[in-house]
């Protein structure tokens, strides 16, 4: 007998060229690929995308404009289902438009009678009340909820969502793999001297990169190593780490480098993956690290920073608030010298993360794998 087919549309925010959100989007790609697989269903992915055209070359799936609606009403209209997810969508932080807009594809799913499945969501923070009761009315008709932290549960329990409803699993990036192929970590004919570095621009005034910047000048007087700039979102990280790499001063410019223009996730694992350890703003700079047992230094701007690193029993080296470049350095430099015992106290609750990552995948292809229609 053969395998089911099934339409799944993925709305997030894709399509954007942030490597941590597109990170997700590869990351479910090939957990519904591989769950589907084991249970008989064969997933047909159709994206909703900022660039439908760039998603669809890049991860060879359909894709629709997210801002379109006759493109929306027909992806949603033709499948058998939605996953909102992952990553923060449901937050309004940012803009209060963020939410209204992630809910209405849900609610139109739904009100063409599709199943939606809430997909490793970051939820929060959550400031306007009045979304509860819209957050509340669209999840409670989910046959999926999970959550990425424990932080999100509760959350969605204030809200008056049970707790009975929702999972609290990894973020699907912990799953993502190197593509075959792809080494893992320098080749050991040589030391491994690279730190990788992630940043982004949040404070007006960039304190918290003048602090990231003597953090690590502190690093290159004390140690041999190499900085090796990791912009995640273009092309505003690469500026953000091009004002880092001046402030450093010209006579370290022969062991700084930038991997300029990386924009496939699996592209900027590979290099993640090659990192001795790695200092990171950004969120899936840090969960890249992790999921290669790459050792981190955080810095905090989001609670969702804070979170990650709670389930690794670690903490920032400082939060954007309160910048701090000796924490940092401290912190770096202890990781530079400590790297294998960091890995060895590290290693069991990643594995555990890893395997636990395709668990939404893994309860959708059960959904569709019982028979069930739309």
């Amino acid at each position: 007998m053969g395998s089911q087919v099934k339409r799944i549309v993925l709305s997030g925010y894709y399509g954007f060229r942030n490597s941590g959100d597109e990170a997700v989007l590869q990351s479910i790609l090939l957990a519904l690929k591989e769950q589907g697989e084991r249970q008989g269903v064969e997933f047909v992915p159709v994206v909703l995308s900022a660039n439908p055209e760039e998603t669809s070359r890049t991860y060879g799936v359909e894709a629709a404009h997210r801002m379109r609606p006759a493109e929306l009403w027909r992806a949603i209209s033709t499948s058998d289902g939605l996953i909102s997810g992952g990553g923060s969508l449901l937050q309004d932080e940012t803009s209060a438009k963020t939410i209204p807009y992630y809910l209405a594809v849900i609610k139109l799913a739904q009100w063409m009678g599709k199943p939606v499945f809430i997909y490793s969501q970051g939820i929060g923070p959550v400031h306007r009340k009045i979304f509860y009761r819209w957050i509340r009315a669209a999840f409670n008709r989910c046959p999926l909820i999970s959550v990425r932290d424990q932080e999100s549960s509760e959350l969605l329990q204030r809200m008056g969502i049970s707790g009975a409803k929702v999972h609290v699993v990894p973020d699907p990036v912990m799953g993502l793999p190197l593509r075959s192929g792809q080494p893992s970590q320098k080749t050991p004919e040589a030391p491994n001297t690279v730190v990788g570095v992630s940043v982004r621009y949040w404070n007006e005034d960039r304190s918290e990169l003048n602090a990231v910047a003597d953090g690590l000048k502190a690093l290159l007087e004390q140690t041999d190593a190499s900085i090796r700039f990791l912009p995640f979102h273009l092309p505003s990280d690469e500026a953000a780490s091009m004002y880092v790499k001046e402030r450093l001063g010209e006579s370290y410019n022969h062991r700084i480098s930038v991997a300029a223009g990386v924009v496939h996730p699996q592209d900027m694992l590979a290099e993640v993956a090659a990192c001795r350890m790695l200092i990171g703003m950004r969120l899936h700079s840090l969960i890249y690290a992790a999921g290669q047992l790459v050792p981190m230094v955080g810095v905090s701007y989001d609670p969702k920073i804070d979170q990650f690193l709670n389930r690794l029993g670690m903490k920032a080296c400082f939060r954007t608030a309160s910048p701090d470049a000796a924490a940092l350095a401290a912190e770096a430099l202890r990781l530079y010298d400590k790297a294998p015992a960091w890995r060895d106290e590290k290693r069991s609750v990643i594995d555990r993360l890893r395997s636990e990552a395709q668990a939404p995948a893994e309860r959708i292809a059960a959904y569709y794998g019982k028979g069930r229609d739309s």
